[in-house]
């Protein structure tokens, strides 16, 4: 019983066919449509799962070409984001015989495959899957120096075998110790879900973040992409009511927020506290917004501003995320940068082993703001921001 599934987006069709595999079917995948039609007439399958959103050859463009051909019987089945009425109803004129809105398990998509084409017989009973196949596709990039003892192994590889749609780039910044080793290991088996970007020297996490971001950048299937801590003092969950964010609303950058959880960690030596205070004074000074946090290790970003936050190496190593919000106020002006950006309190954040700044790194890190506040102070917002914001005044 022959099964082939098209979409443009990789991280969909790989748990997909695994599955479809364990439960004893012959199985395909294509990500790119105008391949998936010639496959269906060479494969000759006896179900066709498709998306409808596909650059160039829609998913609705697929089904009118079996409908067409010499088996127009073939079933198929929609797997798709759209909740369009137009495009479902149109779906069904045109003859698909099921549509699955993501996201949605494995164990439905399994179940609707039986109902239309049966199972096949197998050997061994397959217990039910847990996995989810999402309706987005996510790269996170993991900054790593040195921490092949504190890298949280079994967290990241649970939660990938677990939530499909999701490629974890490990950033290995010129580690002393055997932390590229452990990222090849932990790479192993999965190599479709997680990268391994090696730099020889030492850039600081500005640096590693800022490569890692470009490369995933590259990659087509991503919606969106964002970078976490290596110690997960921000959790997977966590960072996954992030992209939730953003995927539902129209901002550019979800930023993660510790302040309504730090109720303990704040407390500490009150010179400790005082700094705190007024660094974070010199940020909201510096970039004219009502920031509580930003310095959290945890960001999502659509991927058509990431070329303005990312393109240029940034001043300082340890606060570029003011660099991050400062570049995207120039290029978009302040108003419209406002709109782009969320603020998002997270149910979780831990203080790490190891992670913590000195109070000599505070005294930097106001240095460093002062170099960003000359650095950025001189530029302008684009001219194409000005014409336009000019032209609302008019």
């Amino acid at each position: 019983m022959k099964i082939l599934a098209i979409d443009d987006q990789q991280l969909v069709l790989l748990p997909l066919e695994k599955r479809l595999l364990e439960l004893g079917y012959d199985v395909k995948i294509e990500t790119n449509a105008t391949k998936g039609i010639e496959l269906y007439e060479t494969f000759s399958p006896d179900l066709v799962i498709v998306d409808i959103n596909m650059p160039g050859v829609t998913g609705l463009d697929v089904v009118k070409h079996i409908r067409a051909s010499k088996n127009p019987g073939t079933p198929i089945m929609v797997l798709s984001g759209n909740t369009q009425d137009d495009i479902i109803t149109e779906g069904f004129e045109l003859g698909i015989n099921d549509y699955m809105k993501k996201p949605l398990s494995l164990n439905e998509i399994s179940a609707r495959v039986k109902r239309l084409i049966g199972a096949p017989e197998v050997v061994n009973s397959i217990t039910n899957s847990d996995v989810m196949i999402q309706e987005r596709c996510v790269g996170v990039v993991i900054p790593c120096y040195n921490e092949e003892e504190r890298l949280l192994s079994d967290e990241f590889l649970t939660y990938i075998d677990k939530n499909s749609g999701y490629h974890l780039c490990f950033v290995n910044d010129g580690s002393k110790d055997n932390t590229l080793s452990v990222l090849k290991d932990l790479q192993k088996g999965r190599e479709d879900f997680i990268t391994v970007f090696d730099c020889e020297k030492n850039g600081g996490k500005a640096e590693a973040v800022r490569l890692g971001m470009l490369h995933m950048a590259k990659k087509e299937d991503l919606d969106y992409i964002g970078f976490l801590d290596a110690d997960l003092s921000t959790d997977l969950a966590d960072f996954d009511d992030l992209v939730k964010t953003i995927e539902t609303s129209d901002f550019k950058i979800v930023s993660g927020s510790r302040i309504s959880r730090m109720g303990a960690n704040i407390t500490k030596e009150s010179a400790r506290k005082i700094i705190s205070l007024t660094i974070n004074f010199i940020i909201r000074k510096i970039l004219r917004m009502d920031f509580k946090d930003t310095q959290c290790g945890a960001k999502i970003f659509s991927k058509d501003v990431i070329d303005v936050a990312f393109s240029e190496k940034f001043v300082t190593q340890w606060i570029f995320d003011v660099e991050i919000f400062k570049r995207m106020s120039i290029h978009f002006g302040l108003k419209k940068a406002k709109a782009m950006l969320c603020e998002q309190p997270l149910k979780r954040w831990i203080h790490a082993d190891g992670s913590k700044l000195s109070m000599k790194d505070s005294v930097k890190i106001v240095f460093q703001l002062g170099q960003i506040a000359w650095v950025y102070g001189g530029k302008k917002e684009s001219k194409k921001v000005a014409v336009s914001n000019h032209l609302e005044v008019v």
